[in-house]
This record gives C-alpha cells, structure tokens and sequence, in this order.
C-alpha cells in the first residue's frame, strides 16, 4: 500500500498550463490529449500479433512503451517503471504505488514536452491513434459497482417507492454489489442483446426471451493501484493516495430481467452480460487542477469517522462533464451524427468521493488489489435532461424520447449506437478528456 504524503491535488511542472509538446497534434485547443493529461492504455498496431504493450495518449498519437523503453536518456529508476508496461502489463506497474505513478508522470512529461532532449529518441515510437487496436488497459481480478449517484438513485427509487426514494442507509453507506469481470469489454466492442427471465404484470408465470427494455448507464470505473493486504483496512489518506485513475464506463442493463431478479440479492444476469470500458485510464494526478470540495446537503448526515477526513471535504470531488450521446442505425444509414441525450457532471451526481467508496470497500478488511476496478453507479445530474440512463429520460418507459430525425426511444433497439464522453475544464487549466466509450446493441443469438 501506498505511503507517498504528496496529496491529490499537488501541482508540479507536469500541469503547467503554458507547456507544449514536440508532438503537434497534442497543442490543438480543446483536444482530450494534450501533454497535461499522459493517459495510459494497453494497445498494438491493428492487424498485426504484436504482443500487447501500454501506450501513453499525446494529441492523435500514442507513445508506444514498448518502443520507447529502447530509446536512451531514461533513469534507472524510469526504465524500472517502464519495464512491465514495455511488456503490456499495468498491474505490476499499478503494484508499484503512487510514488511510481507520479515518477512515471513526470518522466514522460519532460520526455515529451517541446525541447526535449529525447524528441530525436522517441519520434519512431509514436503511433497514430487511428493504426491502433485496444484491449482493457489491465487484468480486471475484481468488479465492484457502487450506488454514488443519489439523482439517480433517487429517480428510480420514486418509480418503485413513490413514498421512500432512498432507503434509509444510503446517507451512511456506499452501497455496492459484485459485479462479473469476465464480461467487461473495451469500448467499440458490440454486443448481443440479452436473454433472460422476465414477468408481464398480467402474467401468472414468467416467460423467457430476448430483453425488451434494454438500457445505458452512464457511470466511471475507478481503477484500484496497490490495494491493501488482507485484514488491513484502508484510511482515507491510503484510500486518496491509492486509486491509480478513471475511465468511462457502460454498465449495460436489461430492466425487465432486473425488475424480476433483484429481490432478495440484487442485480445478477440483468448486469453481467456486458459492461463496457474506454480504453484510455486517466490518472489521478492529470485530474488533480479539477478537485473540487466535497460537501453534503444541508440538512444530510455527516459521513462516520471511517469515511471522513479534512483532506476529503477540502478536495474529494472530482469536476468532469459527463456526455451520452444516441446514433441509431437510421442515423449511421443517413450519415448523421450521434445526437446528445444528455450532459450532467461527476461532482454534483456523485453523493460519496472515490476515497470513501474505496475506504468503505476495505473497511470490513476486504483485500483491494492492483487493478480491481470499482464503477461509480449512474451519475445523473439534478436536471431530467442531466439523467444518466433512459430509464429515467423515458420516466420507465411511459414517456418516448424523440430524436431529430424523427425516431423515437424509450429504450434501445437493435442497431443504435450509445456513446459516452467525459472532460475537465477549469480556469487556469488545460482542459483534458476521457477519451469515448461506445457499444453497439446486436441483435439476439436466439
């Protein structure tokens, strides 16, 4: 576990708002991939076996790892970091902790930034983004999907509880359930829709069949970094320091099959067939410009001592604009664009911090390990048109969305495209983004 003091939101040279890179595509205003971000994916040259290797995000292009631990001018202590990821595996680079991270960080910042005595080195180890295919940035041991987002928790809680939205642990306890790792995927990778069990309210028995309501959630997975031994729980200061960074994530659900399966246990075959990830694992320390404080409602409980700290109410959010945007197959047909369906925020979704979900999650002694990755649960914004899945746009079906091209949804059919976006934007920063998450629904393997 991780005993590196340097807090969240330190700020070093590798933020500094006026640097450049060499790599000119990385300079272009508004871009996901400027210099200040350096996200990490795991990827190889489409069309070819070259072994896995991790790359690093810089404009259109990708920093191939693998390549680039050849070129001379790193330290020892560099070329032990760029050993595992050389070899496609981020795990043990996760293993390493945060001092490692941050090392690593600043490494290739100065190895990229204009000037740089390694420009004429690393120039043969860029690859465009566009020649690349892209597997799980890591080995996924564990999945675990929480509850943080409280309008959404809320909104559907009105649909089946008019009269207690919210149970009554949700103020105390991130909520969470086990999730199926085997099932997650890299975005751009299409799935069937679901078979599954479900019940008509008219019916006396259930039926089986390919699922009818078939939804988006729009969430982040935060990836674990050195975890903690068994029996040893994590404070909130190990909790902060530990969590190697975010991606998009997709948590596919089929409604009808949850509506029927979730009592008493939860959630199971109406979640475990597909959850989709973006391919670019953006660090803590890129987001660390975009920390906001954590606050409750007036009114709310405080969080117990366990899940509370002066350092997460001065800066446990994290301020990113979260996007879901629509392309039917009538759409891709016609040549247009995916269309928004909406545009909310982590920092005002969210009603626990990453440091508290991965604090509570270790609580009770459960061992985190390199590369478990935890999903925040749906983030909805406190606007309808700030709502993270259609169940709650459609108000669970009884309203139909329509798109401009006439077409109308309450939940997705076969062919239509769900694309998610994310970014961070704040005065005196250079804004930086997730990347995509996309998945396309298939038809059923009836």
């Amino acid at each position: 576990m991780s005993t590196d003091n340097t807090t969240a939101t330190s700020l070093d040279a590798t933020h500094d708002a006026t640097l450049r890179s060499w790599v000119s595509s990385a300079n272009v205003a508004g871009g996901d991939f400027p210099i200040q971000n350096l996200p990490l994916a795991r990827l190889r040259r489409r069309g070819t076996q070259q072994a896995w290797r991790i790359g690093v995000a810089i404009g259109d292009q990708a920093l191939d790892l693998a390549l680039a631990e050849q070129a001379r001018g790193w330290s020892s202590a560099e070329r032990v970091w760029l050993a595992p990821l050389a070899q496609g595996d981020l795990n043990r680079f996760m293993a390493m902790g945060a001092a490692a991270r941050r090392g690593l960080r600043l490494a290739l910042s100065r190895a990229l930034a204009a000037g740089s005595a390694q420009h004429a080195e690393l120039k043969g180890a860029l690859v465009a983004q566009a020649d690349l295919e892209f597997d799980l940035p890591c080995r996924v041991g564990d999945y675990t999907d929480f509850y943080t987002g409280i309008h959404h928790a809320t909104s559907v809680g009105k649909l089946f509880r008019p009269d207690q939205p919210l149970l009554p642990n949700y103020q105390w306890v991130p909520i969470g359930y086990h999730g199926r790792a085997s099932s997650l995927q890299v975005s751009g990778v299409d799935f069937a829709r679901p078979l599954g069990q479900t019940r008509a309210p008219d019916a006396v028995a259930p039926s089986f069949g390919p699922t009818q309501r078939l939804d988006y959630e729009l969430e982040l997975g935060v990836f674990v970094g050195a975890g903690n031994p068994d029996g040893r729980p994590m404070t909130m200061a190990q909790a902060e320091a530990d969590w190697f960074g975010l991606v998009l994530l997709n948590d596919w659900s089929a409604r009808d099959i949850q509506a029927w399966e979730y009592q008493p246990l939860g959630p199971f075959l109406s979640k475990s067939f597909a959850t989709s990830l973006s391919p670019w694992l953006v660090t803590q320390e890129a987001l660390a410009p975009f920390r906001l404080a954590y606050t409750r409602p007036e009114g709310d409980p405080q969080p117990l001592p366990h899940l509370d700290s002066p350092a997460n109410r001065r800066a446990g959010a994290v301020d990113l604009r979260l996007e879901v945007s629509l392309q039917t197959a009538a759409m891709r047909a016609a040549g247009l664009a995916p269309e928004r369906l909406s545009l909310g925020g982590f920092a005002e979704g969210a009603y626990w911090t990453i440091a508290q979900m991965l604090a509570h999650h270790s609580s009770n002694g459960c061992n985190l390990q390199p590369g478990d990755l935890l999903g925040t649960g749906t983030l909805s914004g406190p606007l309808h048109e700030q709502a993270g899945s259609l169940l709650e746009l459609s108000r669970g079906g009884k309203q139909a969305i329509s798109l401009a091209n006439g077409e109308t949804r309450t939940f997705l059919q076969d062919g239509d495209q769900v694309v998610f976006r994310a970014w961070a934007e704040a005065e005196g920063a250079v804004r930086i983004g997730l990347g995509s998450c996309s998945g396309t629904v298939l038809p059923a393997l009836t």
